[in-house]
């Protein structure tokens, strides 16, 4: 069902790729959006296992294309930089395929809002995250994306960089 990836010299490892997952801090989220429109936006996420959480408000175009199609896919670019000279980047990124669901059981839902607290909050206690959910509560959704398949990819100069790094040890 999912493609594979054609150019198989460039493929992150899936340990490679969890570890751009749970270092990034935000991804892109992509939606079968309002007249089959594709809709990307920008969101914060935590990882856990081949689950992806993220919040967002109880209404909107997001939990619309959500409801109304319910597949998506997810991007975190782990790193991006320019190489001038050689008119190229020197990039990370994973794709992760799945469906989203909204977390209609609260517990599902306080639990998944913890997580997301800790990852951008990890001084914090357990009774400030819980204060922070608690204020926030009755305007938030939790969704959960359930990975089916990802991919992580590397571009060439990174590719080349660890080849030389084999053949130099």
């Amino acid at each position: 069902m999912f493609r594979e990836m054609r150019r198989t010299r460039q493929l992150l490892d899936g340990a490679e790729s969890m570890r751009i997952l749970e270092e990034g801090t935000s991804g892109v989220l992509a939606l079968l959006g309002d007249g089959e429109y594709p809709y990307a936006v920008p969101i914060s996420y935590v990882c856990e296992g081949d689950k992806i959480y993220f919040h967002g408000a109880k209404s909107g175009h997001k939990i619309d294309a959500i409801k109304r199609h319910p597949k998506a896919s997810f991007c975190v670019i782990g790193q991006d930089s320019v190489v001038p000279e050689k008119y190229t980047t020197r990039y990370a990124s994973v794709i992760a395929f799945g469906k989203i669901r909204i977390l209609e059981d609260e517990k599902e839902g306080i639990r998944a809002a913890r997580l997301l607290a800790k990852k951008y909050h990890p001084l914090g206690t357990q009774k400030e995250w819980m204060q922070e959910i608690q204020k926030e509560w009755k305007a938030l959704c939790m969704m959960e994306l359930c990975v089916e398949h990802m991919t992580g990819k590397e571009g060439m100069e990174l590719v080349k960089e660890r080849e030389r790094g084999r053949m130099g040890q």
